[in-house]
């Protein structure tokens, strides 16, 4: 089989320790439900996955029908997934058939998925999501009572499996007013359903901040996104979890991903000459660099250009001139073992040095998973054990 320009590895034993982490955190008696929409956040559906089954998980989030049939594809016949976003009319009988759990956000969608329920002959599984402050999706308060009726009327094709909403930002400390108005929002819609008898099996509206945050909202299942990858949702977040324990550092969480390349070629360059494309990088003296077999078009961001480092033989290379579109170049003047063929570490951990992604997004003003997001499908992702 061919080689890719870059791999991807995904440490098992991190990410066994950070659901350890955030089952204690979170408590024994909540169900996490593992977010794994824009291919699980970067690192890959079809090994993530089977990863986080090794760890006991056993329910996943997606944003799409797409999505979901990726997950099942790979995932044990007893694994439950519920898809959050965009489900087609066309496929609403695909997802009764498979038992995929979906959102309905508004009253419209329900005659049809009791039509496809009917057709297939199963019950369609249906977390009714309510609109409680974000006003994204979500039933209104003034449709909610229509929704009810409807599908208890109809309980014996629809199931509820859920009643859930979101938080606009509940990994901001600032944004605390906002979370508190859509919490009581929340329990209201509650305790409606318990007056009139129809009660949803899980409540759920928090994400990984607010899982960590606010722990009267994890109610009966959390969904958690970028936690799981080893990632604070913000700095809020994690003082406050610094504050709670009494602790000055914590450990809990850590990155599961390591992103790697080889040296293409080396070359000498005299001083004076410029490297790469244009005059954005002048040798300032005689120098050796390495050019590197990847650049833009596999998800290693421009922004970094003259920028950014990677490791090689554990020490930082910084990046001469700009990332080109599949190439881009580093100093090694200063390595002089390094060889070509040799690995490089572009995001994680090479002897007793690192790049985290915080390095990317400081420096190009993405997010952390919207970098990670960002990175091709066609990256090879492989398990590893460490």
């Amino acid at each position: 089989m061919v080689r890719h320009s870059s791999r991807i590895e995904l440490s098992q034993s991190a990410l066994k320790k950070n659901f350890n982490f955030l089952k204690k955190k979170i408590g024994k008696n909540v169900r996490l439900s593992s977010v794994v929409k824009a291919n699980a956040y970067g690192h890959g559906i079809d090994p993530y996955v089977t990863m986080c089954e090794k760890c006991g998980i056993n329910h996943f989030s997606v944003a799409s029908s797409f999505e979901a049939e990726e997950v099942l594809r790979v995932a044990k016949p007893e694994t439950d997934i519920a898809i959050m976003g965009i489900l087609y009319d066309e496929d609403l009988e695909w997802a009764v058939e498979h038992e995929i759990e979906f959102y309905v956000f508004n009253y419209l969608r329900f005659p049809k998925v009791l039509e496809a329920a009917k057709k297939v002959g199963k019950p369609a599984k249906i977390h009714l999501e309510v609109e409680t402050g974000a006003n994204r999706t979500g039933v209104t308060a003034g449709e909610f009572k229509k929704c009810i009726t409807f599908m208890k009327r109809n309980r014996n094709h629809l199931t509820f499996k859920g009643l859930c909403s979101h938080f606009g930002g509940a990994e901001s400390q600032a944004n605390k007013f906002k979370i508190d108005r859509q919490f009581l929002r929340f329990k209201q819609f509650a305790a409606d359903c318990k007056k009139k008898k129809y009660q949803a099996e899980y409540l759920h509206i928090s994400s990984s901040a607010g899982a960590l945050a606010y722990p009267e909202s994890r109610f009966d299942m959390v969904r958690i996104g970028v936690s799981q990858y080893g990632f604070w949702p913000s700095p809020d977040i994690y003082y406050h979890h610094l504050n709670e324990t009494g602790k000055r550092y914590e450990k809990g969480l850590q990155r599961i991903f390591t992103w790697k390349t080889d040296i293409m070629d080396t070359r000498d360059v005299p001083e004076g000459e410029f490297i790469g494309y244009g005059t954005a990088y002048q040798a300032t003296r005689d120098m050796r660099i390495a050019v590197l077999p990847l650049g833009y078009s596999n998800g290693y961001p421009r922004g970094l250009s003259n920028r950014g480092h990677v490791l090689i033989h554990g020490k930082k290379a910084p990046i001469t001139g700009l990332i080109n579109m599949n190439l881009f170049m580093v100093d090694i003047t200063h390595i002089p073992e390094a060889r070509l063929g040799d690995e490089v570490v572009l995001i994680g951990r090479q002897k007793n040095n690192s790049i985290n992604v915080a390095s990317f997004t400081q420096s190009t003003m993405l997010l952390n998973q919207e970098m990670m997001s960002r990175l091709p499908a066609a990256i090879p992702r492989k398990p590893v054990k460490f």
